[in-house]
């Protein structure tokens, strides 16, 4: 009986502290897979939405210029999706499919040299994305980042729960779930021009109303996350044929001038249009150009074609215009709506190894054995292949949409 006893009372000593180990294990395995989830569920009237769970992990350190950094060969984690596993790529973008013998330019990873990017994860940006509408506004450059965004998110949307369509001059891919669109509207000049029609478009005659854009604005209007780019179309000769103020008054302006004529009037609409408590900006730097080899190679006649490998170490090409560069810095700086430059022309400088040069499309066919056997005349040295960098553009961009994020309360 006392031994019984005994073993009674220590069962009873022993079955709080069983108890407390259970409750806390419980807890602990709840939190887990919260974090796991990266999701929290927040109630708001007679509504739940999800909200993303950022970690410190998620952010880069205030005050990191992200736009500075290296390049790091990485064939484990990049490319994050393929030619064969998105179907929204179009010919002028697919290399391999056309006949690309390498792909090294898939497996580059941009490192910022003091902070670190977050790891993409389309769920977490599909969540930033909910209810709201991604446009990304410009030329066929644009375009190519468009793409990329829509394959590395649609990949873990399941079928029949996305669409994508074609209403010129926009692509619209929507994630049926998410209630999201991403978004890709053909304004090569960001004002009003001649080229406005997607596809029917002249590139050697240009004319551009320097003063116009309340027609492109009226697509613009309520978009929630807008990012802007303009620049090639512009750079084609050192003349441009424009109007300002009467529609019939053309005339030749030098292209640095009539540039920042059409910055101040897309920054007018941007002040008279945007509502910062609900809308954000981005402005994307100029796409470089890698025409001349002889700029990272001295002594040599080529271009983009047969390269491999980023340039190494510092270096800035003539297909950057400089001028152009503090034209955008000076018009952003005196916007009274906040802009986002995402300053993506450094770390594409490197990349001369990442064009379409002889495996894209020229004048909407691919190139034959005859022009593809003349690579100076015919290497197109300003789109890029995808996957590749314009990816590291939009990873970018994801890392300051997480940045700024602020879970829905």
């Amino acid at each position: 009986m006392v031994q019984t006893s005994i073993i009674d009372r220590k069962l009873q000593c022993l079955f709080p502290a069983a108890l407390v180990s259970i409750l806390v294990l419980g807890t602990s395995r709840l939190v887990l897979e919260t974090l796991k989830s990266n999701q929290r569920v927040y109630s708001h009237g007679k509504h739940n939405k999800k909200s993303v769970f950022v970690t410190g992990e998620d952010r880069f350190e205030k005050g990191c210029n992200v736009f500075e950094g290296r390049w790091e060969w990485d064939n484990v984690s990049d490319p994050i999706y393929t030619e064969e596993s998105c179907p929204y790529l179009v010919k002028q973008t697919t290399c391999l499919r056309n006949g690309r013998p390498d792909s090294f330019y898939q497996n580059w990873r941009w490192k910022p040299t003091r902070c670190e990017l977050p790891r993409f994860d389309p769920l977490k940006l599909l969540d930033i994305l909910r209810g709201k509408r991604l446009m990304f506004i410009g030329d066929s450059l644009q375009r190519g980042q468009f793409e990329s965004m829509v394959c590395m998110l649609q990949s873990v949307i399941p079928d029949g729960k996305k669409s994508f369509h074609r209403i010129p001059p926009m692509k619209i891919f929507k994630a049926e779930e998410y209630n999201a669109t991403i978004e890709y509207y053909w304004a090569p000049f960001m004002v009003e021009s001649i080229s406005d029609h997607a596809t029917n478009h002249t590139v050697h005659k240009r004319l551009v109303n320097l003063d116009s854009i309340a027609k492109h604005g009226k697509a613009w209007e309520n978009v929630d996350i807008l990012v802007f780019e303009s620049y090639v179309w512009w750079m084609h000769q050192p003349l441009i044929n424009a109007t300002y103020g009467s529609s019939d008054d053309v005339r030749e302006y030098n292209v640095t001038n009539a540039y920042k004529l059409a910055m101040e009037t897309w920054g007018n609409w941007v002040d008279s249009n945007i509502d910062p408590r609900k809308q954000k900006v981005f402005f994307m730097s100029m796409s470089p150009t890698h025409l001349w080899s002889w700029e990272w190679r001295p002594g040599s006649d080529e271009n983009c074609f047969n390269e491999s490998y980023p340039i190494k170490g510092p270096y800035w090409g003539t297909g950057s215009n400089l001028q152009i560069m503090k034209i955008v810095g000076d018009v952003l700086q005196n916007l009274k709506i906040n802009v986002t430059l995402m300053n993506i022309t450094q770390l594409s400088e490197y990349r001369k190894d990442a064009h379409t040069a002889i495996y894209g499309e020229r004048k909407g066919k691919l190139l034959n054995k005859e022009q593809r056997s003349d690579p100076k005349k015919f290497a197109d040295c300003i789109h890029w292949c995808l996957p590749g960098v314009p990816d590291t553009w939009n990873h970018i961009l994801y890392a300051h949409l997480l940045q700024n994020h602020q879970p829905f309360l």
